[in-house]
């Protein structure tokens, strides 16, 4: 949860009343003691620039463990350089983390909470008769002392840590968490360090920072080498999840929307970009900002065109860092906010059938390890619309007609089932059925041929589903015999949409392009249907009664009656 803009400026007001004035005051109250060797004060601020350059990160929060140098530099040189050391020390760590610019706030944040801690913890151990440059291997009262001040360091420090937590930051995490736990290891593994180190120190001088703090420096390096390798593992297990899940899915658009929100779960991205190789073409198939689909009518991109084009034609993923880097290279798809970039082809079989970009608005968002994660998710993601198109073509083939492109007897029969069932559990509240078939349409036939039979059986498929829209399910139930199944629809209501059908047909001749002549001259043909209307339950019990007393109003009460018209079914 991001911090209100007025809470950011208080922090940075604070931080202007109270740091500035701390730190004249310290120099005032306890003055530096300090014998001009600048050498040895270079090399401790060069061990605490180092030290803080090399965080360990925990839930996406640095923990830098300056703790054991801060108190070997207080014990040696005193509150103020203390004070100053650190304060170069919270700076050097957000130039290692780059700090974004809506994250700025969190600058002056750490260096006030670093200056209370440092403040109290000094000023409580000059108050209890501690000294600067204690002797601590021959006096048993100053090493106790400087514990003291190591200990009441870490409890300010972890108290200011929890305000920002509760009531800056608005965080729900229970207090003794992982971070707590680190951050007492650490203190414990490190305060002997700083004590050692600050022993040494007043026996070989520089030499101790060879001797303690490199070696620190290197076991740092080397940790923080095992936690990137690690979080990378963890990426790849999540990559490779994601991929198993994807595969599980069966419908082209549950691809395409898992996908997007795992690379949402996995990275910074406030805008994602899906485009389909049609062609010598790339058109934009899906756009999501903020984890919300939206439409964006652009024009397609070919080979070379913007940052997509290049990526398509050298086959390589790029990876910007700032706008600056790709701002010439757009082609306007892109907002005006958006920093950084991450754009990976989608390769199947060698060749691309597509191309990913992914935007954030925070700069330095993508780091390289990321952008072969998501070149695996891709290749998984490709494999996986495959899989789902194959299934969504056959699915299609199975439930469709192949001539009018409306669903079959068989789907129509298992939704009227279905329906049917939720009808019975009041999930509905009534359910009626139309089913209309064209008058004399053998003749047609033999008149015109079969070829124009196809047509004016296609052309009526069209015409009722635009009329029937999504009010309802259309299918093509035998040769000439159409069904509309109509969900919450009354008798009533299903008549007139029935009767609309019947004068869209009756009113609009037919245009015939493949007649039986040689001429293939446009042909005028005008076509009647009969259409019977039923509805449960108030005519049926079950769904083959309803099928039944539709299909008798149908032939009874339309076609007996003269044809051209619509019947409801009555049980007189």
């Amino acid at each position: 949860m991001g911090v209100k803009p007025h809470v950011q400026k208080t922090i940075f007001l604070v931080w202007l009343l109270l740091v500035p004035a701390g730190m004249w005051f310290t120099y005032q109250a306890y003055p530096p003691q300090f014998s001009g060797n600048w050498l040895k004060l270079l090399a401790f601020l060069v061990l605490t620039v180092l030290v803080a350059a090399m965080p360990i990160m925990i839930n996406h929060t640095p923990i830098f463990l300056i703790q054991w140098v801060a108190l070997a530099t207080f014990l040696t040189f005193g509150l103020f350089i203390e004070l100053v050391i650190s304060q170069i020390a919270v700076v050097a760590l957000f130039i290692k983390i780059r700090l974004p610019k809506e994250q700025l706030f969190r600058l002056p944040f750490n260096l006030m909470m670093f200056f209370i801690v440092s403040f109290v913890s000094g000023a409580a151990y000059y108050g209890l008769g501690g000294q600067t440059a204690p002797s601590l291997s021959t006096d048993t009262k100053a090493l106790w002392l400087a514990v003291f001040y190591a200990v009441l360091y870490y409890f300010v420090n972890q108290i200011i840590v929890s305000f920002n937590f509760y009531y800056i930051y608005k965080r729900k995490e229970a207090f003794f968490g992982k971070d707590f736990f680190v951050e007492t290891l650490t203190t414990v593994i490190t305060l002997p360090i700083g004590i050692v180190l600050y022993i040494l120190f007043k026996q070989v001088g520089l030499l101790a920072i060879l001797f303690v703090g490199l070696p620190f420096v290197s076991v740092s390096l080397i940790f923080q080498l095992y936690y990137s390798s690690q979080k990378i593992n963890h990426y790849l297990q999540d990559a490779a999840e994601i991929g198993h899940q994807m595969a599980e899915r069966l419908r082209v658009d549950d691809v395409i929307n898992l996908f997007i929100q795992k690379l949402g779960e996995m990275l910074p991205v406030d805008y994602a970009y899906i485009f389909e190789k049609v062609g010598d073409e790339l058109k934009l198939s899906r756009r999501i900002e903020s984890g919300e689909g939206t439409y964006m009518e652009m024009p397609p991109l070919k080979k070379g065109d913007g940052i997509c084009g290049l990526v398509w034609d050298k086959q390589e993923a790029l990876i910007f860092s700032a706008k600056k880097d790709w701002q010439q290279k757009t082609k306007g798809y892109l907002p005006d906010d958006t920093e950084a970039i991450l754009c990976v082809p989608i390769i199947r079989n060698k060749k691309v059938i597509g191309i990913l970009l992914l935007a954030s608005r925070t700069k330095r968002a993508y780091e390289k390890y990321q952008l072969t994660i998501v070149d695996i998710l891709c290749s998984y993601f490709a494999v996986a619309m495959e899989n789902a198109k194959h299934y969504e073509r056959t699915k299609n083939q199975s439930e469709r007609c192949a001539l009018t492109n409306l669903y079959n007897y068989r789907y129509f029969e298992e939704l009227l089932h279905k329906e049917f069932e939720r009808l019975t559990r009041f999930e509905h509240r009534m359910l009626s059925l139309i089913i209309l078939d064209i008058d004399h349409f053998k003749t047609i036939n033999d008149t015109y041929g079969h070829q124009s039979g196809n047509e004016i059986l296609r052309d009526i498929a069209n015409r009722i589903s635009k009329l029937v829209a999504t009010r309802g399910t259309v299918a093509r139930y035998g040769g000439e015999e159409f069904v509309v199944l109509l969900p919450d629809i009354s008798k009533e209501e299903a008549s007139q949409i029935a009767e609309q059908i019947r004068q869209s047909i009756a009113n609009w001749p037919f245009i015939l392009y493949q007649a039986l002549d040689q001429e293939q001259k446009k042909i005028q043909v005008k076509v009647t249907v009969s259409i019977g209307v039923a509805t449960a339950p108030e005519d049926a019990e079950d769904s083959l009664a309803l099928v039944r007393h539709a299909d008798r109003a149908l032939y009874i009460g339309a076609k007996q009656a003269g044809r051209n018209r619509v019947a409801e079914y009555t049980s007189h």
